[in-house]
């Protein structure tokens, strides 16, 4: 079973509510094919095409395995990847077409025979159907997401333990974002990563960047986001946050102290309330 629906920016988010529905038509197929381009520009700007495949398995759980071909006439590398269950499967680097597998080796082998040549050969496709799509529908005006930010660490804090901050940007359209790291409202350049930006089901994207840091007592980290969408940088703010040691013991013996206390009053009142039988 294949569809091919043509959408416009305004309809993108079609196609993703049209998986659910279309799955659950399907059960008793082995894969459904739903091939997604979509139209979401401003003076030739992007275009991006997504081909989703539901597979269903022999106990009937639903997977989308999702292959990215990406382009636009800026200055913004085109990307291709795939993906399944969300989870990035590989990528072709189109600068140096080199295919990058990303999932982890316990994950099983993968392979991805042929994939930097299906990007290269895709790419001038994409191209000229984005100029085609541009002329049909008159240069229709950009649609444009900002995104939402949050600013995590990797690992549980402890003080002068290396750890790393991960600041996620999301749900942001057109891509990509940049993203400022400052450390005691100083510009930090170092040990700093970007990631490449990936697509979400519903036609935008998200984007990680990385700060690797010592956390000490009394530091400040800030994230910063800057996008065509926002009217202003979006900044959020991190401090490491512990429990010290004797703070936790206190707490420890405040508990014990407590459940002890709670416990005498419970055999207090089971005694007396015998001896009052007992008169």
């Amino acid at each position: 079973m294949r569809q091919a629906i043509v959408l416009s920016h305004r309809y993108a988010n079609v196609c993703a509510e049209k998986l659910p529905r279309i799955l659950k038509k399907t059960r008793d197929r082995s894969s459904v094919n739903l091939t997604c381009p979509t139209l979401r520009m401003k003076y030739s700007v992007f275009t991006a095409v997504l081909v989703a495949i539901v597979y269903i398995t022999a106990k009937a759980e639903a997977h989308i395995d999702i292959k990215v071909i990406a382009c636009q006439t800026g200055d913004i590398s085109p990307e291709f990847e795939q993906q399944i269950d969300g989870n990035e499967i590989f990528y072709v680097d189109m600068e140096t077409k080199e295919t990058i597998i990303t999932v982890p080796e316990f994950a099983g082998k993968w392979t991805a025979s042929g994939a930097a040549q299906e990007a290269q050969a895709n790419y001038p496709i994409c191209v000229n159907n984005l100029n085609v799509a541009v002329q049909a529908e008159k240069n229709p005006p950009e649609e444009i997401d900002p995104p939402q930010s949050t600013i995590f660490p990797r690992n549980k804090v402890v003080l002068g333990k290396r750890n790393t901050l991960i600041c996620l940007a999301n749900n942001f359209y057109p891509a990509p974002v940049k993203v400022k790291w400052t450390k005691n409202n100083v510009v930090v350049n170092d040990e700093v990563t970007l990631s490449r930006y990936y697509p979400n089901y519903d036609f935008t994207f998200h984007q990680m960047s990385t700060l690797s840091i010592i956390p000490e007592e009394g530091d400040i980290y800030s994230c910063t986001v800057e996008h065509k969408g926002l009217p202003k940088p979006l900044t959020r703010i991190w401090e490491p946050e512990v429990h010290m040691e004797s703070d936790t013991a206190e707490t420890a013996f405040c508990g014990i102290g407590l459940t002890l206390g709670l416990l005498g009053v419970g055999v207090g009142t089971f005694f007396l309330i015998k001896g009052n039988n007992c008169n």
